[in-house]
C-alpha cells in the first residue's frame, strides 16, 4: 500500500458513512432499566483503545458529575472489539457510548440504532454554542442529523519551498488554484528554478502516479461520486481529462516517484493534526522555509479539506441517554478541549485562538525550541495566513475506502501504457457502480 492511500485509509476509518437514522426501538429501551449502583447510574463507553485524553477526561467528569459512574470498556484486539460491540449492538443491547470506527454504520443507521444528537446540543444550555465550530459540525452531519461526534479533527493543506516561491516572479493564489494551473505554476517555478543551475527540479517528488490521483479524488470525492443517488461519474470527460493531466506532468518531469531531496522538491502534502503547525511544518517538511498553502481544488470543491478525529456515537435505544450526553457535552467543554491529551483540532474556536497565540508569543520571544535547540523563524504574516486556514472555509467528503481501492488498482493500467484513459474510466465507473448498488 503507497503513502498516500494508506494515509487515506486511515482518515477513512475516522469518519462517518452515508444513511439516516434517529430514534431508536422504544419497545427495547422500555424494557432495558438504568444500572445504579451505590448510588450511582452507570454509563458505559467501549472503545478499542483509550487514549489518554478519554482517561484523563472520565476522571474529570466524574469528579463534575458524581451521581454518574462512566465505565470504559476496552478491547486491545481491533477484529475482537468490531466483532463483540458490532453483534452486542444489533441484538439491541450494547454500551451506550462507543468508538464508531470499523463499524458499519450503515446498518445502524437504517436500522436506527443511533442517538441524532442535535435535539440534545439545541437542548443543552452548557455549551457555549457561538464558539463551537459548527461550520465543522455541519459538514459532517448525515442528511441533516449529528450521529457521531468527533473530539477533534485534522487538516490537509500543501506545503510550498519559501525560498524558490519568494526567490521567483511566481505568484499563487492558493484560495482558487486547481490542479490545472498549479501544472502551469509548478512549470514557471522549475523554469526558475533551474535556471543557471545543473538540478532537476520536481513540482512533487516520491508520490506514484496512481496514488496522486486517489488521493485527488479522495479529497475532492463529491466530484465523482453522488451518494445520495449512489451513481460514480468516474466515466466523465473530467476525470478523463484529471488522468490525462496527472500522466502528462510524470511525463514531462513536472511530478516524479523518485525520492525527492530537500533541495530539488517544490511542493509537498501535509496532514496537520495539532494547532502547532509549526512543528509540523518546519520540523518534519522537506523545506528549510516552509510555505503554508491550500490544496489545488477539482471542479467546485473549494476549501480546505478536514477529517474527524475519535468519533463516537451514542446507542439510541441506551436507558441513559441524557447522561451518556452529559459526557458528550462534557467532552465538547472548553475545561476537556483545552486538555494538552486531545488530539487535532479543537472544536471549541477560542481554544485554537488561545493556543495559536502563546505559541506565537513564544516564538517571539525565543522560548519556542525544536528538541535540536534550534528556533523557528515563522513572521507575523505567517501566523495570521495559518489563523486564516483555521478559522477559514473547509470541506469534508466522506469517501468510501473500498472505491479508493478500484481507482488505485485499475488506473494502473493508464498509467504503464496498457490501456487508455478512457478504457480505465469505464472499467473504474462500472466496478464503482456495481459496489454502490449492491
Amino acid at each position: 500500500m503507497k503513502k498516500w492511500l494508506g494515509m487515506i485509509c486511515i482518515g477513512i476509518l475516522m469518519t462517518t458513512t452515508t444513511a439516516c437514522g434517529s430514534g431508536g426501538s422504544k419497545e427495547l429501551a422500555s424494557k432495558e432499566k438504568p444500572v445504579i449502583k451505590e448510588g450511582k447510574t452507570i454509563v458505559t463507553l467501549s472503545i478499542q483503545q483509550p487514549s489518554e485524553f478519554i482517561q484523563i477526561a472520565e476522571k474529570k467528569f466524574e469528579e463534575k458529575y458524581p451521581e454518574i459512574d462512566l465505565q470504559i470498556q476496552t478491547t486491545e484486539d481491533y477484529e475482537t472489539y468490531t466483532k463483540t460491540t458490532n453483534t452486542a449492538l444489533l441484538s439491541g443491547k450494547g454500551p451506550d457510548i462507543f468508538g464508531i470506527s470499523g463499524l458499519p454504520i450503515d446498518d445502524y443507521l437504517s436500522k436506527k440504532l443511533l442517538l441524532n444528537m442535535d435535539d440534545s446540543m439545541e437542548q443543552d444550555k452548557t455549551l457555549n454554542k457561538s464558539d463551537l465550530k459548527m461550520n465543522v459540525l455541519e459538514l459532517l452531519k448525515v442528511n441533516g442529523g449529528m450521529y457521531a461526534m468527533p473530539l477533534g479533527f485534522g487538516m490537509s493543506v500543501f506545503v510550498g519551498d519559501g525560498n524558490a516561491i519568494k526567490n521567483s516572479t511566481v505568484k499563487i493564489d492558493d484560495k482558487s488554484w486547481n490542479w490545472s494551473t498549479f501544472e502551469e505554476i509548478s512549470k514557471e517555478l522549475i523554469q526558475q528554478a533551474e535556471k543557471g543551475g545543473k538540478k532537476q527540479f520536481y513540482a512533487l517528488a516520491n508520490y506514484p502516479a496512481d496514488s496522486i490521483l486517489t488521493k485527488m479524488v479522495s479529497d475532492n470525492y463529491a466530484e465523482f461520486v453522488d451518494l445520495t443517488a449512489k451513481k460514480a461519474k468516474f466515466d466523465s470527460p473530467e476525470f478523463v481529462e484529471l488522468m490525462q493531466n496527472i500522466k502528462k506532468m510524470f511525463d514531462e518531469k513536472v511530478m516524479t516517484e523518485q525520492l525527492g531531496k530537500t533541495d530539488n522538491q517544490l511542493f509537498s502534502h501535509a496532514n496537520l493534526t495539532s494547532v502547532d503547525f509549526i512543528g509540523g511544518l518546519y520540523l518534519y517538511s522537506h523545506f528549510e522555509n516552509p510555505v503554508l498553502l491550500q490544496q489545488p481544488h477539482i471542479g467546485k470543491s473549494e476549501g480546505t479539506p478536514i477529517h474527524p478525529l475519535s468519533q463516537i456515537a451514542i446507542r439510541a435505544n441506551s436507558p441513559v441517554k441524557d447522561e451518556a450526553w452529559k459526557f458528550i457535552s462534557f467532552l465538547l467543554s472548553d475545561e476537556a478541549q483545552s486538555l494538552q491529551a486531545r488530539e487535532g483540532f479543537s472544536l471549541l474556536a477560542s481554544v485554537n485562538d488561545k493556543k495559536l497565540n502563546e505559541i506565537q508569543e513564544q516564538v517571539k520571544s525565543g522560548t519556542y525550541k525544536f528538541l535540536d535547540g534550534k528556533k523557528p523563524k515563522v513572521s507575523d504574516e505567517e501566523f495570521m495566513q495559518f489563523k486564516h486556514l483555521v478559522n477559514g472555509t473547509y470541506r469534508y467528503e466522506d469517501a468510501d475506502v473500498k472505491v479508493f481501492n478500484m481507482i488505485y488498482e485499475d488506473s494502473v493500467f493508464f498509467f504503464s501504457g496498457q490501456k487508455s484513459a478512457e478504457e480505465v474510466a469505464k472499467l473504474i465507473q462500472n466496478k464503482v457502480t456495481i459496489y454502490l448498488n449492491e
